[in-house]
């Protein structure tokens, strides 16, 4: 990918990379190993610069994912790199700054902590940069160095970025996790709706196109979940331990963001591949604890009348404000041991 920049900047990808590899060194471990095979062969494909037309096999990857384990190997126990910018020296993780001096050059730099605090770097092509009430989004093209994780969409110090090129990988992969149980189901049904065996590529196109716009309806509800929960929310997910109870608090935030703003824009645009693709990438136990949610789905589905899912985003936004509150509640008042109750509070309230 570095050949594709100003040479003036070869270095400076080349120390972001190498953070990100820091990054995927002391988190690799995280996934599940099908998952963990499935973003090193999307990871090979990124670097080589493969095209989703082709196929990759099982040998092309073998001898780069070794190289590559035995590079994590050297980079596990190293502090992340300074990024040195015309002659000046900058934390990795001063993005103000250093986006100060590459968003005039057109570069979009982004160093933040994700989930159980795993950090993502990744720099590449501005294209866009707009406010929206009162938000700054940034929209990333072509990426020039990042890791193996890339989240597709961050939020940041009340900054959003939504990065392009990794919300195409992502459809890609869930694309692949489809085709390896292709049964009918809503995955399956947005799959469809594209034409992914004439042009992988313009499928991938179409479909980011359409999925962009609720990444950023999202991201934005994401804002306002913030506003109303605090930063004691960060907190308590930061202080809790590894557990279901975690797993259970980002699912109730992230089903605040929907009912906030993404919900509504599902229904305006109305687009039954969106919608099919909507509730089939949620992830398992945003489905587990929001049963009425997904049975308005089943309904729309069966009548295609959109009022089953119309009726759902009012109940949804008390529910899971108030739900939200009384986890904090907990928290406050039980701590780092706050987890059992929380899972107990939950499980008693499934919307």
């Amino acid at each position: 990918m570095i050949n594709k920049i100003l040479s003036s900047q070869q270095q400076l990808i080349k120390t972001v990379q190498k953070n990100c590899n820091i990054a995927d060194a002391r988190h690799a471990g995280d996934f599940t190993l099908c998952v963990y095979l499935l973003k090193m062969r999307e990871m090979y494909r990124w670097e080589q610069g493969i095209s989703f037309n082709e196929v990759i096999g099982v040998d092309d990857v073998g001898d780069w994912l070794s190289a590559r384990e035995e590079l994590w190997d050297d980079l596990e126990g190293l502090d992340y790199v300074p990024l040195e910018i015309e002659g000046v020296s900058y934390d990795a993780f001063d993005n103000e700054a250093i986006n100060a001096v590459l968003n005039p050059q057109g570069f979009i730099y982004s160093a933040g902590l994700g989930i159980r605090c795993r950090p993502h770097f990744f720099i590449a092509k501005l294209e866009d940069h707009y406010q929206r009430d009162g938000v700054d989004i940034f929209i990333s093209g072509a990426e020039y160095a990042r890791d193996m994780a890339a989240p597709p969409a961050m939020m940041q110090d009340g900054l959003i970025f939504i990065r392009n090129e990794s919300l195409r990988r992502m459809l890609w992969e869930k694309v692949e996790e489809w085709r390896m149980s292709p049964v009918d189901s809503p995955l399956g049904r947005a799959v469809a709706a594209y034409d992914f065996e004439g042009d992988t590529e313009v499928a991938l196109d179409k479909m980011a196109e359409v999925e962009s716009a609720l990444i950023i309806e999202h991201e934005l509800g994401e804002v306002l979940a913030g506003r109303l929960l605090g930063e004691q929310w960060n907190e308590m997910l930061n202080a809790l331990p590894r557990s279901t109870a975690e797993i259970m608090l980002r699912a109730i935030r992230d089903h605040l963001a929907d009912a906030l703003t993404t919900l509504e824009q599902v229904v305006v645009k109305n687009n039954p591949a969106s919608i099919h693709f909507y509730f089939g990438s949620m992830m398992a136990m945003r489905k587990k604890i929001a049963p009425r949610l997904i049975a308005s789905y089943e309904k729309w589905y069966k009548t295609g009348d959109l009022k089953h899912i119309v009726d759902i985003i009012e109940p949804s936004h008390q529910h899971w404000e108030k739900l939200a509150k009384q986890c904090l509640q907990i928290f406050a008042d039980n701590g780092a041991d706050a987890a059992s109750d929380i899972e107990s509070l939950v499980e008693q309230n499934y919307l």
